[in-house]
C-alpha cells in the first residue's frame, strides 16, 4: 500500500498543473458513476424488496378475506335458514288465508252468478213482452192499412168509371160534329164547283174573240217588225260577235256557279235544319237544364241550411268536448297527483313494513294475529250479523274495508303494545329518576367537596343541625363522571370486508 501512494504521488509529482487537474475530475467523475450505480443497485434491491412485501400482504389479505367469508357465509347461512323456517310458516299461513279468500270469492261468484241468471230471465221476459206488442201494434198497423187501401181503391173504381162514362159522351159528340160539318162542306164545294164551271166557259169564249182579232192585226205588225228584227238581228250580230264569244265564256262560268250555288244552297238548308234541330234540342236542354238548376239550388240551400245547423251543432259539441276535455285534463292531473301521493304513501308504508318486518320476534312472525276474546255464541252473533244486509249509508260503505280487518288486527295489537311500552317507559323512567335521586344522596354523602358542603345535604350534622331547609328534588345528568359507562368501540367484521376487499 505504501508503495502504492508513493507511486500515485510520484506519478503526481510528475504531472503538470493541466494534467493534474483533469486526472483529478476523471477520479470525481469515476467515484460519482460508481456511487450512482451503488445507489441504483440499492433502490432496484429495495423495488424488488417492496415488490415482494406487497404481493405477499395480497397473499395474505386474500387469505384472510377466504376465511372471513366462509365464517360469514356460516353465519348467514344460519340467520338464513331461521329465516327460510319462518318465511315458510308465514308462506303456509298466507296460503291458508288465500285459501279462504279463494272460497269467499267462489261463494261470491255463484251468488252473482245466480243473479245474473235471474236478471236474464227477467230481462227475456221483458222482452218477449216487449215483442207481443209490437206484434199487436204491426196487426193494428196493418188493418188500417188494408181498410185505408179498399177506400182508395173504391174511389179510384167509382172517379175511373165516370172519366170512361164522359169520354165516351164527348167522343160520341165530336163525331156528330164531324158528321155535321161534312155534309156542309160537301154542299158547299159542289155549290163552289159549278159556279167555277160557268164562268170558265164565258171567260174562254170572250177569249177567243179577242185572240182572233188580235192575231190579224199582230199578224202585220210582226211582219214589219220581223223585218226590222232581221235588219237588227244582222246589225247586231256584225256587232256583238265578241261579246257572244265572251257571253258564251260567261254562261258557262254562270251554270257551273247556279249549279255551285244550288249545292251550297242545299248545304246552307241542311245546316240550316241542323241548327233549327240543335236550337230545339238546346231549347228543350236549356228548359230542362233551368228545371234542374232551380231543383239543385233549392237542394243547395237546403243542404246550405242543413250544413250551417250541423256546422252550430258541431261547434256547439266542440265547445262543450273542449270544456270536457280541461275538466277531464284537470281531473286526470289531479288524479295523477293523488295517485303518485299513493304509491308514494304505499312505498313508504312498504318501507316501513319491511323495517317492523325486521324487528318482529319469531312469536309475531309466525302468529301475526291475536286470537279472539270472543266466545262461541257471541261469535256465531257475529257471523250472523255480518251475513246481514246493512241499512245505514255508513254501514254499507264499512262493507268496502272489510279485506282490511286483519291490518286491524295487527295495528291495534302494535298500537296497544305501544301503549304498553309507553305506560311501561313511563313507570321505568319515574323508577330511574328516584334511583338517581338515591344514588345522588349516596354519593353526595360518601364524598367532601366545597360544592357538596354549599348544597343541602341530609347526612351532613355540624353542631346537630343539619342542613337541609326544604325538600329539593336531586337528579344525576347521565354525562357525570361518577355514573358515565365506559365507552368501546366496536367494528363489525362485514364492515372490515367490505372496505378491505
Amino acid at each position: 500500500m505504501p508503495k502504492k501512494g508513493g507511486k500515485k504521488s510520484g506519478k503526481l509529482s510528475r504531472m503538470t498543473e493541466e494534467e493534474r487537474l483533469l486526472y483529478m475530475q476523471q477520479k470525481m467523475m469515476a467515484e460519482e458513476e460508481q456511487n450512482k450505480k451503488k445507489e441504483d443497485m440499492l433502490m432496484q434491491f429495495l423495488k424488488d424488496k417492496l415488490g415482494k412485501e406487497e404481493q405477499s400482504s395480497k397473499i395474505n389479505m386474500s387469505k384472510l378475506n377466504v376465511q372471513w367469508r366462509a365464517v360469514l357465509r356460516e353465519a348467514k347461512a344460519k340467520e338464513l335458514r331461521k329465516d327460510i323456517e319462518i318465511l315458510h310458516q308465514t308462506f303456509e299461513r298466507v296460503v291458508d288465508c288465500k285459501d279462504n279468500v279463494i272460497k269467499s270469492l267462489i261463494k261470491d261468484i255463484d251468488e252473482a252468478e245466480e243473479q245474473y241468471a235471474h236478471a236474464l230471465r227477467s230481462h227475456l221476459q221483458n222482452i218477449d213482452q216487449l215483442l207481443e206488442l209490437q206484434r199487436e201494434r204491426l196487426d193494428l198497423l196493418q188493418e188500417e192499412y188494408q181498410q185505408e187501401l179498399e177506400t182508395i181503391q173504391k174511389e179510384f173504381d167509382t172517379e175511373r168509371k165516370l172519366i170512361i162514362e164522359q169520354n165516351e159522351k164527348e167522343t160520341s159528340y165530336l163525331q156528330n160534329v164531324m158528321l155535321a160539318m161534312e155534309q156542309n162542306t160537301l154542299e158547299s164545294e159542289n155549290e163552289a164547283k159549278q159556279e167555277f164551271q160557268s164562268m170558265r166557259d164565258d171567260i174562254k169564249n170572250k177569249n177567243l174573240e179577242e185572240k182572233h182579232s188580235l192575231r190579224v192585226i199582230l199578224e202585220g205588225t210582226v211582219e214589219d217588225l220581223w223585218k226590222q228584227f232581221q235588219q237588227a238581228l244582222k246589225n247586231y250580230t256584225n256587232a256583238t260577235e265578241d261579246r257572244k264569244i265572251a257571253f258564251e265564256a260567261l254562261k258557262a262560268k254562270d251554270e257551273k256557279s247556279s249549279e255551285e250555288i244550288a249545292y251550297q244552297m242545299k248545304k246552307l238548308q241542311k245546316i240550316q235544319e241542323k241548327i233549327t234541330a240543335l236550337r230545339n234540342k238546346v231549347a228543350s236542354h236549356a228548359r230542362g237544364s233551368d228545371e234542374q238548376n232551380r231543383q239543385v239550388r233549392e237542394n243547395k240551400e237546403v243542404v246550405h241550411n242543413q250544413f250551417q245547423k250541423l256546422k252550430g251543432q258541431m261547434n256547439q259539441t266542440r265547445s262543450a268536448d273542449h270544456s270536457r276535455l280541461t275538466t277531464l285534463t284537470m281531473q286526470s292531473n289531479a288524479t295523477l297527483k293523488e295517485l303518485n301521493r299513493i304509491i308514494e304513501k304505499g312505498e313508504q308504508i312498504l318501507r316501513l313494513a319491511e323495517m317492523c318486518r325486521k324487528l318482529e320476534t319469531e312469536e309475531e312472525k309466525v302468529l301475526p294475529f291475536y286470537p279472539s276474546s270472543l266466545s262461541d255464541a257471541e261469535k256465531e252473533e257475529a257471523e250472523r250479523a255480518s251475513m246481514e244486509q246493512p241499512s245505514e249509508q255508513l254501514a254499507q260503505l264499512m262493507l268496502d274495508y272489510t279485506a282490511l280487518d286483519q291490518f286491524w288486527k295487527r295495528y291495534n295489537k302494535v298500537l296497544l303494545e305501544r301503549w304498553a311500552l309507553d305506560r311501561e317507559k313511563t313507570v321505568l323512567s319515574h323508577d330511574n329518576q328516584k334511583l338517581r335521586v338515591l344514588l345522588k344522596q349516596y354519593l353526595d354523602g360518601i364524598s367532601v367537596s366545597n360544592e357538596i358542603l354549599t348544597q343541602q345535604n341530609s347526612l351532613l350534622i355540624l353542631n346537630n343541625r343539619s342542613n337541609l331547609t326544604q325538600k329539593v328534588v336531586l337528579q344525576v345528568t347521565v354525562t357525570d363522571k361518577r355514573v358515565q359507562r365506559p365507552v368501546h368501540n366496536v367494528i363489525e367484521a362485514a364492515h372490515v370486508v367490505s372496505h378491505s376487499l
